[in-house]
Order: structure tokens, then C-alpha cells, then sequence
């Protein structure tokens, strides 16, 4: 029976973390950022750069936020190897169903056949993507 109330406790727990989560978003808009919100992610980008980083969030939602100066720093170093693409998945309402994605921020790698390799959920740490694009061979 306690056992069965640590499971409930837990379980509880987990949703109201999503709960917040997902409603910790607010409705601020940042000046300074790259929106391309609907940009497309066709065969012809995606042969241009050995890797494409698609970050699916939004402009409002704060760890989405936290994610923009990492995929510009990602993007600067890695210029014309890598292709930094950012879909604001509140505006562009096909990008979610797209990639599948549960929450936001989710970033999505594709190698250069636009291929699925690697998927992340919530902030990614910039050391952490270039741990993961120096594992595909790619150093800044």
C-alpha cells in the first residue's frame, strides 16, 4: 500500500513539473531574434551542410529562449557545415506534428540526406551539441 502511494506521489509529481513547464511560457516577445518561424527544411537546404540543427520551440516559451544565443553561437562556428533552422512551433502549427514532437524545446539533428540521427528535449547545452556534432566528424 505505500508503495502504491510513492508511485502516485511520484507520477503526481512528473505532471506537475510538465504542468509547469509547459505553462511557464509567457508571452514576451525577445528582440534581437532570428525568426524565421516557417523556414522549410527541403532536400536542397539540408545538402548544403553536412548537419541540419532544427530547434522547434517558440519566442515566448523561457527555456526556447535560453536556447536562441546557443543555436547562434552553434550556427557561427559551424558556418556552412552546419544549418541552424528555427521553427516557433505556436505560428507555424505544422512543424509539431512534423518532427513529432512532444514538448518544446525539442532540437532535432539530420545528417546531410536530411536523416534523422539524433533527437534532444529541452534545453541543450551548447558544449553538449558540440560534443554531439564532434562525434559526426565535425569540429569548430
Amino acid at each position: 500500500m505505500a508503495e502504491g502511494r510513492l508511485v502516485m506521489k511520484i507520477k503526481l509529481s512528473v505532471y506537475i513539473v510538465l504542468a509547469v513547464l509547459m505553462f511557464s511560457c509567457g508571452k514576451k516577445e525577445v528582440t534581437g531574434l532570428k525568426q524565421d518561424g516557417i523556414v522549410s527544411t527541403n532536400e536542397q537546404n539540408i545538402k548544403k551542410a553536412k548537419i541540419t540543427f532544427v530547434e522547434l520551440g517558440s519566442v515566448n516559451c523561457i527555456p526556447c529562449r535560453q536556447m536562441q544565443p546557443v543555436m547562434r553561437s552553434i550556427e557561427d562556428k559551424y558556418a556552412g557545415r552546419v544549418k541552424v533552422v528555427f521553427h516557433d512551433v505556436w505560428k507555424d502549427k505544422s512543424a509539431a506534428p512534423k518532427y513529432g514532437i512532444q514538448l518544446i524545446p525539442t532540437q532535432v539533428f539530420l545528417d546531410e540526406n536530411g536523416k534523422e540521427f539524433f533527437r534532444h528535449e529541452g534545453f541543450f547545452a551548447e558544449e553538449e551539441i558540440v560534443k554531439l556534432l564532434e562525434q559526426r566528424g565535425l569540429k569548430p
